[in-house]
């Protein structure tokens, strides 16, 4: 009979649109306090969706080290350094105070997006009366661009930093699989502590959508337009949902065997008991049900779970009317009458953060026993047969499965469970 090691969660770190650190998120999601507001980053007066999930009072300077790294790092590596701080202060781990070469770093990101004035002049000198000369790209591009820019927006770049700064010698490696980039990432870390590679691994995700480059050219993306109420915009499985909300976000999870952790002194959080992934895309595009639903399987079975065993369901719930109809349905064939919450309420699609921080709220819930409202949510549509959390009600199995998927139809679960 197979042994495997069991692993746990034993710190975490989140910067997200509800606050930054733990102790923050959780008293946003106590107080049901949305994190979605009216872009202050850049002028949204003339774009179509002028809100989104936005990271306020961030200071870089006060996580990254060293500081000149800062000329190297964009935004989604500022914010995903941060939280792997937090995550490493949590769990007790510092350099030197385990083996490098059995600590692994295992992260999450997107496609890096670029800051539109970082290639103005470049751009600019390309432009002729008609529009514009790619001959000239190359000249100017070396001539106006800073040398190490490219360096900013690699998206193994998170990897990268936070195994340099934290003496972490192990395996390192990036998943960029848009919003399972997080779970898919956790799986894999928790695949190498139990093949024996690592001893601790350090996983999470990183990503925004609310960068300027990103909103032009997603700008026909199936977004809400709630312009005069963003906090209520963010509505999963909801019957006036008008399209669904982004964001930016990034969190961080320290993982190791039961036994190390133990041996440490480390507290454990929850269990990662069990993880699941497939793939389908729907002719017209998204997930199909039977990817959805073949995650949900496959992160059950991985765990020794039973479908009657899931406390909760923290659902990707997109807010548009296809996805959501879709993963709703895929929830309830799999998993009857579970109940089912949707974090992503709170702070939006955070793209490949989005799990990650996602996490953070299932921990929560599991340690506080009570299940986190889904905010936003008043009248249910009666074309997704699933039963939405609406109010702080008790969790009473301590198992909380979360769920993400993409629109090219990836689809992956992580299966958490409670301590004590």
């Amino acid at each position: 009979m197979s042994t495997r090691e069991e692993v746990v969660v034993t710190g975490l770190g989140v910067v997200s649109p509800i606050g930054i650190g733990v102790d923050a998120f959780q008293e946003s999601l106590r107080a049901e306090r949305s994190g979605v507001r009216r872009l202050t980053q850049l002028d949204p007066s003339l774009l179509p969706v002028q809100f989104g999930g936005e990271v306020i009072d961030f200071e870089p300077k006060k996580y990254v080290r060293p500081r000149k790294s800062l000329k190297v790092m964009s935004r989604d590596i500022q914010i995903a350094f941060s939280a792997a701080d937090q995550a490493l202060i949590q769990a007790g781990v510092s350099a030197g105070t385990i083996d490098g070469e059995r600590f692994g770093v295992m992260f999450g990101s997107d496609l890096i997006q670029p800051d539109p004035e970082e290639v103005f002049l470049a751009y600019r000198a390309c432009q002729t009366e008609g529009g514009f000369d790619f001959a000239r790209w190359g000249e100017a591009s070396q001539r106006d661009i800073y040398p190490l820019w490219m360096l900013k927006h690699l998206p193994n770049m998170p990897a990268c930093h936070i195994g340099i700064a934290f003496d972490a010698r192990g395996p390192n490696n990036t998943v960029t699989l848009g919003e399972v980039s997080s779970h898919a990432a956790m799986a894999e870390g928790a695949r190498l502590i139990e093949r024996g590679w690592a001893d601790i691994v350090l996983t999470g995700g990183t990503g925004t959508r609310v960068h300027p480059t990103w909103i032009v050219r997603n700008s026909v993306a199936e977004s809400s337009r709630r312009n005069d109420a963003p906090e209520r915009a963010a509505r999963p499985f909801e019957a006036a949902r008008d399209g669904e909300v982004f964001g930016e976000g990034a969190a961080a999870a320290v993982l190791e065997g039961r036994t190390a952790a133990k041996r440490r002194g480390a507290k454990i959080l929850a269990r990662a008991a069990g993880f699941g992934n497939a793939f389908g895309r729907a002719p017209d595009g998204g997930v199909t049900q039977t990817a959805i639903e073949q995650s949900i399987i496959g992160a059950l079975r991985d765990a020794g779970l039973r479908a009657e065993e899931v406390g909760v369901v923290a659902a990707f719930g997109r807010s548009t009317r296809t996805a959501d109809e879709i993963e709703a349905r895929a929830i309830h064939a799999v998993l009857g009458d579970v109940p089912v919450t949707v974090p992503k309420s709170f702070y939006g699609n955070l793209g490949s953060g989005g799990g990650a921080v996602d996490l953070v709220a299932a921990v929560t819930m599991l340690q506080a026993r009570q299940i986190v409202p889904t905010l936003n949510h008043e009248t249910p549509d009666p074309k997704c047969p699933v039963k939405v959390v609406s109010r702080r009600t008790p969790l009473s199995k301590p198992v909380v499965l979360m769920l993400s998927q993409t629109p090219m139809g990836q689809a992956a679960a992580v299966c958490l469970v409670g301590e004590g």
